[in-house]
Protein backbone atom coordinates (compact mmCIF):
# COMPACT_ATOMS: atom_id res chain seq x y z
CA UNK A 1 0.00 0.00 0.00
CA UNK A 2 1.22 3.48 -0.82
CA UNK A 3 2.83 5.11 2.22
CA UNK A 4 3.50 8.75 3.00
CA UNK A 5 5.96 8.92 5.86
CA UNK A 6 6.33 11.68 8.47
CA UNK A 7 9.41 13.89 8.51
CA UNK A 8 12.45 12.93 10.57
CA UNK A 9 15.40 14.96 11.78
CA UNK A 10 18.16 15.66 9.22
CA UNK A 11 21.13 13.29 9.25
CA UNK A 12 24.23 14.51 7.44
CA UNK A 13 26.72 12.16 9.07
CA UNK A 14 26.97 9.71 6.16
CA UNK A 15 30.19 9.70 4.15
CA UNK A 16 30.36 11.19 0.68
CA UNK A 17 31.89 8.41 -1.40
CA UNK A 18 35.17 8.90 -3.23
CA UNK A 19 37.80 11.60 -2.88
CA UNK A 20 40.98 11.71 -0.87
CA UNK A 21 40.83 12.04 2.93
CA UNK A 22 40.76 15.69 3.92
CA UNK A 23 40.17 16.90 0.34
CA UNK A 24 37.20 19.23 0.15
CA UNK A 25 35.37 19.96 -3.08
CA UNK A 26 33.31 23.00 -3.99
CA UNK A 27 29.56 22.40 -4.22
CA UNK A 28 27.21 24.89 -5.89
CA UNK A 29 23.40 24.87 -5.80
CA UNK A 30 21.59 27.06 -8.36
CA UNK A 31 17.88 27.68 -7.87
CA UNK A 32 15.26 30.19 -8.87
CA UNK A 33 15.16 31.69 -5.36
CA UNK A 34 18.71 31.32 -4.04
CA UNK A 35 22.29 30.57 -5.00
CA UNK A 36 24.35 28.56 -2.51
CA UNK A 37 27.90 27.27 -2.32
CA UNK A 38 30.02 25.46 0.24
CA UNK A 39 33.18 23.47 0.70
CA UNK A 40 32.27 19.85 1.39
CA UNK A 41 34.62 17.36 3.00
CA UNK A 42 34.63 13.68 1.96
CA UNK A 43 32.73 12.84 5.17
CA UNK A 44 29.91 15.22 4.19
CA UNK A 45 30.80 18.13 6.49
CA UNK A 46 30.07 21.57 5.04
CA UNK A 47 32.35 24.55 5.53
CA UNK A 48 32.05 28.13 4.36
CA UNK A 49 28.35 27.75 3.52
CA UNK A 50 27.30 30.91 1.64
CA UNK A 51 23.87 31.89 0.27
CA UNK A 52 22.63 34.82 -1.80
CA UNK A 53 19.25 35.54 -3.45
CA UNK A 54 19.03 34.77 -7.15
CA UNK A 55 18.87 38.11 -9.00
CA UNK A 56 16.08 38.81 -11.46
CA UNK A 57 18.39 40.77 -13.75
CA UNK A 58 20.31 39.99 -16.92
CA UNK A 59 22.68 37.14 -17.67
CA UNK A 60 25.79 38.72 -16.23
CA UNK A 61 24.05 39.99 -13.10
CA UNK A 62 23.08 36.42 -12.21
CA UNK A 63 26.59 35.20 -13.01
CA UNK A 64 28.15 37.94 -10.86
CA UNK A 65 25.98 36.85 -7.91
CA UNK A 66 27.00 33.23 -8.42
CA UNK A 67 30.69 34.16 -8.66
CA UNK A 68 30.32 36.17 -5.46
CA UNK A 69 28.71 33.31 -3.53
CA UNK A 70 31.48 30.98 -4.74
CA UNK A 71 34.06 33.49 -3.54
CA UNK A 72 32.31 33.69 -0.17
CA UNK A 73 32.47 29.91 0.19
CA UNK A 74 36.07 29.51 -0.95
CA UNK A 75 37.71 32.33 0.96
CA UNK A 76 41.44 31.80 0.43
CA UNK A 77 41.16 28.07 -0.27
CA UNK A 78 41.54 26.20 -3.56
CA UNK A 79 39.86 22.98 -4.65
CA UNK A 80 40.68 20.24 -7.13
CA UNK A 81 37.07 19.48 -8.13
CA UNK A 82 33.66 21.16 -8.10
CA UNK A 83 30.06 20.06 -8.56
CA UNK A 84 27.05 22.10 -9.66
CA UNK A 85 23.43 21.17 -9.06
CA UNK A 86 21.31 23.53 -11.16
CA UNK A 87 17.62 23.99 -11.76
CA UNK A 88 16.83 22.75 -15.25
CA UNK A 89 16.53 22.03 -17.98
CA UNK A 90 20.19 21.70 -18.81
CA UNK A 91 22.52 20.17 -21.37
CA UNK A 92 24.99 18.04 -19.46
CA UNK A 93 27.08 17.39 -22.58
CA UNK A 94 27.49 21.07 -23.50
CA UNK A 95 27.61 22.16 -19.85
CA UNK A 96 24.84 24.73 -20.30
CA UNK A 97 21.73 25.51 -18.27
CA UNK A 98 18.38 27.13 -19.10
CA UNK A 99 16.52 27.18 -15.75
CA UNK A 100 12.80 27.74 -16.18
CA UNK A 101 12.79 30.18 -13.25
CA UNK A 102 15.99 32.08 -14.17
CA UNK A 103 14.69 33.69 -17.34
CA UNK A 104 17.91 35.45 -18.37
CA UNK A 105 19.91 32.21 -18.50
CA UNK A 106 19.22 30.37 -21.76
CA UNK A 107 22.00 28.06 -22.83
CA UNK A 108 24.26 29.68 -20.24
CA UNK A 109 27.69 27.93 -20.15
CA UNK A 110 27.83 27.67 -16.37
CA UNK A 111 30.16 24.67 -16.27
CA UNK A 112 32.86 26.35 -18.35
CA UNK A 113 32.42 29.71 -16.63
CA UNK A 114 32.88 28.15 -13.20
CA UNK A 115 35.84 26.06 -14.39
CA UNK A 116 37.50 29.23 -15.69
CA UNK A 117 36.76 31.07 -12.45
CA UNK A 118 38.47 28.24 -10.56
CA UNK A 119 41.52 28.24 -12.82
CA UNK A 120 40.65 25.15 -14.83
CA UNK A 121 39.31 22.96 -12.02
CA UNK A 122 37.14 20.06 -13.32
CA UNK A 123 33.43 20.77 -12.82
CA UNK A 124 30.57 18.24 -12.81
CA UNK A 125 27.12 19.59 -13.77
CA UNK A 126 23.82 17.89 -12.90
CA UNK A 127 20.21 18.87 -12.38
CA UNK A 128 19.66 20.16 -8.83
CA UNK A 129 17.04 17.49 -8.18
CA UNK A 130 19.52 14.83 -9.33
CA UNK A 131 22.02 16.23 -6.83
CA UNK A 132 19.40 16.11 -4.09
CA UNK A 133 18.44 12.57 -5.07
CA UNK A 134 22.06 11.41 -4.87
CA UNK A 135 22.46 12.92 -1.41
CA UNK A 136 19.26 11.34 -0.10
CA UNK A 137 20.10 7.98 -1.69
CA UNK A 138 23.57 7.85 -0.18
CA UNK A 139 22.95 9.19 3.31
CA UNK A 140 19.38 10.42 3.66
CA UNK A 141 15.79 9.31 3.22
CA UNK A 142 16.59 7.23 0.13
CA UNK A 143 18.96 4.80 1.80
CA UNK A 144 18.19 1.20 0.82
CA UNK A 145 15.98 2.09 -2.16
CA UNK A 146 16.39 0.27 -5.49
CA UNK A 147 14.31 2.67 -7.57
CA UNK A 148 14.07 6.19 -6.22
CA UNK A 149 12.77 9.53 -7.44
CA UNK A 150 14.08 12.59 -5.61
CA UNK A 151 11.93 15.69 -6.01
CA UNK A 152 12.54 19.37 -5.32
CA UNK A 153 9.26 21.23 -4.73
CA UNK A 154 10.07 24.89 -4.34
CA UNK A 155 10.04 27.87 -6.75
CA UNK A 156 9.93 25.17 -9.42
CA UNK A 157 9.43 21.41 -9.32
CA UNK A 158 12.25 19.10 -10.42
CA UNK A 159 13.15 15.45 -10.15
CA UNK A 160 16.07 13.05 -10.35
CA UNK A 161 16.20 9.25 -10.66
CA UNK A 162 18.49 6.74 -8.96
CA UNK A 163 17.78 3.28 -10.38
CA UNK A 164 19.57 0.11 -9.27
CA UNK A 165 22.34 2.06 -7.59
CA UNK A 166 23.09 4.46 -10.44
CA UNK A 167 21.86 7.88 -11.44
CA UNK A 168 19.77 7.75 -14.58
CA UNK A 169 20.14 11.22 -16.06
CA UNK A 170 19.38 10.47 -19.71
CA UNK A 171 21.30 11.67 -22.77
CA UNK A 172 20.94 15.37 -21.91
CA UNK A 173 20.89 15.11 -18.10
CA UNK A 174 17.18 15.87 -17.75
CA UNK A 175 15.62 12.47 -17.00
CA UNK A 176 13.26 12.47 -14.04
CA UNK A 177 12.04 16.02 -14.66
CA UNK A 178 8.65 15.17 -13.17
CA UNK A 179 7.73 18.81 -12.58
CA UNK A 180 7.15 19.18 -16.30
CA UNK A 181 5.01 16.14 -16.83
CA UNK A 182 1.45 17.12 -17.73
CA UNK A 183 -1.25 16.30 -15.17
CA UNK A 184 -3.98 18.77 -16.26
CA UNK A 185 -4.78 18.64 -19.98
CA UNK A 186 -6.56 22.01 -19.85
CA UNK A 187 -4.35 23.53 -17.20
CA UNK A 188 -2.55 26.83 -16.87
CA UNK A 189 0.39 27.75 -19.11
CA UNK A 190 3.72 26.74 -17.58
CA UNK A 191 6.92 28.81 -17.78
CA UNK A 192 8.46 25.85 -19.64
CA UNK A 193 6.16 26.53 -22.62
CA UNK A 194 3.72 23.68 -22.00
CA UNK A 195 0.54 23.78 -19.93
CA UNK A 196 -0.90 21.81 -17.05
CA UNK A 197 2.49 20.67 -15.73
CA UNK A 198 2.89 19.46 -12.14
CA UNK A 199 4.75 22.72 -11.48
CA UNK A 200 1.70 24.83 -12.38
CA UNK A 201 -0.20 23.24 -9.48
CA UNK A 202 2.43 22.36 -6.92
CA UNK A 203 5.26 24.91 -6.83
CA UNK A 204 5.24 27.40 -3.96
CA UNK A 205 4.51 30.41 -6.21
CA UNK A 206 1.74 28.52 -8.02
CA UNK A 207 0.05 27.67 -4.73
CA UNK A 208 0.26 31.26 -3.50
CA UNK A 209 -0.94 32.66 -6.84
CA UNK A 210 -3.97 30.35 -6.85
CA UNK A 211 -4.83 31.20 -3.24
CA UNK A 212 -4.62 34.95 -3.88
CA UNK A 213 -6.84 34.55 -6.92
CA UNK A 214 -9.42 32.75 -4.82
CA UNK A 215 -9.80 35.23 -1.97
CA UNK A 216 -6.86 34.54 0.34
CA UNK A 217 -5.17 37.69 1.63
CA UNK A 218 -2.03 38.21 3.66
CA UNK A 219 0.32 41.10 4.38
CA UNK A 220 3.30 38.98 3.27
CA UNK A 221 1.88 36.32 0.95
CA UNK A 222 4.32 33.44 0.54
CA UNK A 223 4.39 29.68 0.98
CA UNK A 224 5.15 29.82 4.69
CA UNK A 225 2.23 32.19 5.32
CA UNK A 226 -0.07 29.99 3.25
CA UNK A 227 0.95 26.92 5.27
CA UNK A 228 0.45 28.79 8.55
CA UNK A 229 -3.10 29.72 7.53
CA UNK A 230 -3.80 26.16 6.37
CA UNK A 231 -2.84 24.97 9.85
CA UNK A 232 -5.53 27.20 11.33
CA UNK A 233 -8.11 25.85 8.87
CA UNK A 234 -8.39 28.82 6.51
CA UNK A 235 -10.56 27.32 3.75
CA UNK A 236 -8.71 28.82 0.78
CA UNK A 237 -5.29 27.93 2.20
CA UNK A 238 -6.49 24.37 2.88
CA UNK A 239 -7.88 24.17 -0.66
CA UNK A 240 -4.58 25.38 -2.10
CA UNK A 241 -2.75 22.50 -0.45
CA UNK A 242 -5.43 20.03 -1.53
CA UNK A 243 -5.11 21.20 -5.15
CA UNK A 244 -1.31 21.11 -5.04
CA UNK A 245 -1.29 17.60 -3.57
CA UNK A 246 -3.55 16.26 -6.27
CA UNK A 247 -1.12 17.52 -8.89
CA UNK A 248 1.83 16.17 -6.93
CA UNK A 249 0.20 12.76 -6.42
CA UNK A 250 -0.71 12.50 -10.12
CA UNK A 251 2.90 13.20 -11.08
CA UNK A 252 4.27 10.72 -8.54
CA UNK A 253 1.85 7.97 -9.56
CA UNK A 254 2.71 8.46 -13.23
CA UNK A 255 6.44 8.33 -12.49
CA UNK A 256 5.96 5.21 -10.35
CA UNK A 257 4.02 3.50 -13.13
CA UNK A 258 6.74 4.35 -15.65
CA UNK A 259 9.82 3.53 -13.55
CA UNK A 260 8.52 0.97 -11.01
CA UNK A 261 9.61 3.19 -8.14
CA UNK A 262 9.76 2.02 -4.55
CA UNK A 263 10.46 5.41 -2.97
CA UNK A 264 9.95 9.11 -3.64
CA UNK A 265 11.83 11.64 -1.51
CA UNK A 266 10.43 15.18 -1.50
CA UNK A 267 12.63 18.14 -0.62
CA UNK A 268 12.52 21.87 -1.30
CA UNK A 269 10.74 24.73 0.42
CA UNK A 270 7.22 23.33 0.13
CA UNK A 271 8.28 20.11 1.87
CA UNK A 272 9.11 22.10 5.01
CA UNK A 273 5.35 22.23 5.60
CA UNK A 274 5.12 18.42 5.66
CA UNK A 275 2.57 18.48 8.46
CA UNK A 276 0.21 20.37 6.13
CA UNK A 277 1.25 18.56 2.96
CA UNK A 278 1.05 14.99 4.23
CA UNK A 279 -2.71 14.48 4.88
CA UNK A 280 -3.97 15.67 1.46
CA UNK A 281 -1.07 13.89 -0.26
CA UNK A 282 -2.06 10.59 1.39
CA UNK A 283 -5.64 11.05 0.19
CA UNK A 284 -4.60 11.98 -3.34
CA UNK A 285 -2.19 9.05 -3.63
CA UNK A 286 -5.06 6.70 -2.81
CA UNK A 287 -6.94 8.13 -5.79
CA UNK A 288 -4.10 8.07 -8.32
CA UNK A 289 -2.05 5.00 -7.35
CA UNK A 290 -4.22 2.23 -8.80
CA UNK A 291 -1.98 -0.64 -9.86
CA UNK A 292 -0.54 -2.79 -7.10
CA UNK A 293 3.07 -2.07 -8.01
CA UNK A 294 2.34 1.67 -8.03
CA UNK A 295 0.62 1.50 -4.65
CA UNK A 296 3.76 0.07 -3.07
CA UNK A 297 5.69 3.33 -3.57
CA UNK A 298 6.54 5.11 -0.32
CA UNK A 299 6.62 8.91 -0.28
CA UNK A 300 8.90 10.47 2.34
CA UNK A 301 10.21 13.95 3.15
CA UNK A 302 13.87 14.82 2.77
CA UNK A 303 16.09 14.05 5.75
CA UNK A 304 18.80 16.46 4.58
CA UNK A 305 16.73 19.58 3.98
CA UNK A 306 18.36 22.54 2.29
CA UNK A 307 21.79 20.86 2.35
CA UNK A 308 20.78 17.99 0.05
CA UNK A 309 21.63 19.78 -3.19
CA UNK A 310 25.09 20.77 -1.98
CA UNK A 311 25.83 17.31 -0.56
CA UNK A 312 24.77 15.63 -3.80
CA UNK A 313 26.75 18.01 -6.00
CA UNK A 314 29.79 17.32 -3.83
CA UNK A 315 29.27 13.55 -4.00
CA UNK A 316 29.21 13.74 -7.79
CA UNK A 317 32.30 15.95 -7.86
CA UNK A 318 34.10 13.28 -5.83
CA UNK A 319 32.67 10.48 -7.98
CA UNK A 320 31.57 11.68 -11.47
CA UNK A 321 31.21 8.09 -12.68
CA UNK A 322 28.13 7.69 -10.47
CA UNK A 323 26.19 9.66 -13.09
Amino acid sequence: MTGVVPATAPDTTGAVAGGSPGTAVLAVDIGGTKLAAALVEPDGRLRGHAVRPTPRGDTEEVWAALAAVVGDALGEETVTAAGIGSAGPLDAVAGTVSPVNIRSWRGFPVRDRLAALLGGTPVTLVNDAVAGAVAEYRHGAGRGSRAMLGMVVSTGVGGGLVLDGRVYAGPTGNAGHVGHTVVDLNGEPCPCGSRGCVETLTSGPAMVRWALGNGWTHSAPDGAALAADARTGHPVAVAAFERACRGLAAGIASAAALCDLDRVVIGGGVSRSWDVLEPPLVRAMRDYAGLAFVRRVTVVPSELGAEAGLLGAAALAHDPEFV
